[in-house]
């Protein structure tokens, strides 16, 4: 499958989920579901990856800082701002994506070998919005949220950092000087764009699975790169037209 091909087929497949859930309903108890799901096996992860990433990029800071100005606290607001617009959406969604993606591929993939997704077809149901909407829904719902958790984690960890180990002002990297509401709505639209993505890309390599355990395994494989992969495109298309419209 062309890179063409896959775009096409993942917009048709979240148009269809969109168009299925509006005529069928929402299953809400599903959705429930799922966040839970997802923000209970994520939220660890997501805070875990993003306070050692605040620790690591606050040591760089400081080994830049020492070169140039000797007062690591100056950087402080810039790495705040670079931190809520770019890192704690994109990382937060590369950390759920590896786990969610994952779930969800081998979830379908096996209903799908399985053919539980045609016994679902032929008692009348619709597969889209029995499995794919909730999972599309509960995800875009719940990014957002872990993003926070994100961008909290990593900056506790940042000024744990500097004020005990490089024994500076840590306050300085809670310093909300250069961040506007321009930042928090890229932010806040780059978690709800990769959210609604994620399930998408692991859904459509689930219910395209043929075969054995070997189909549901290459699934799993495929669904995570794809869902990884078109998290890093959507964040640059996000960011460029952000730029564009100049916020």
């Amino acid at each position: 499958m062309t890179p063409v091909h896959l775009v096409g087929a993942q917009a048709l497949l979240f148009g269809r989920s969109l168009r299925s859930a509006r005529r069928e309903g929402i299953p809400w108890r599903e959705v429930l579901r799922h966040m839970a799901e997802l923000g209970a096996q994520s939220a660890l992860l997501v805070g875990a990856g993003l306070a050692f990433f605040g620790t690591v990029i606050v040591t760089i800071a400081y080994a830049q800082a020492r070169k140039y100005t000797g007062n690591i606290t100056v950087v402080g607001p810039a790495y705040f701002e670079l931190l809520l617009r770019e890192f704690a959406p994109m990382l937060t969604a590369l950390l759920a994506a590896s786990r969610q993606a994952a779930a969800t591929s081998a979830e379908l993939g096996a209903m799908t070998v399985n053919e539980q997704v045609e016994a679902l077809e032929l008692s009348a149901a619709d597969p889209l919005a029995e499995l794919v909407a909730p999972r599309i829904v509960a995800s875009t719902l719940t990014l957002p949220l872990l993003t926070i958790v994100g961008t909290f984690f990593s900056t506790l960890a940042a000024v744990f950092t500097v004020s005990f180990v490089f024994g500076a002002d840590g306050a300085a990297f809670m310093d909300p000087a250069m961040v506007d509401p321009g930042d928090v709505a890229c932010a806040i639209t780059k978690a709800i764009v990769c959210g609604a993505f994620i399930p998408v890309a692991a859904s459509l390599r689930g219910l395209r699975a043929k075969g054995g355990a070997g189909a549901v395994g290459e699934a799993v494989t495929m669904g995570v790169v794809e869902a990884c992969m078109g998290c890093l495109l959507l964040d640059f298309i996000v960011a460029a037209v952000f730029l564009i419209i100049g916020v």
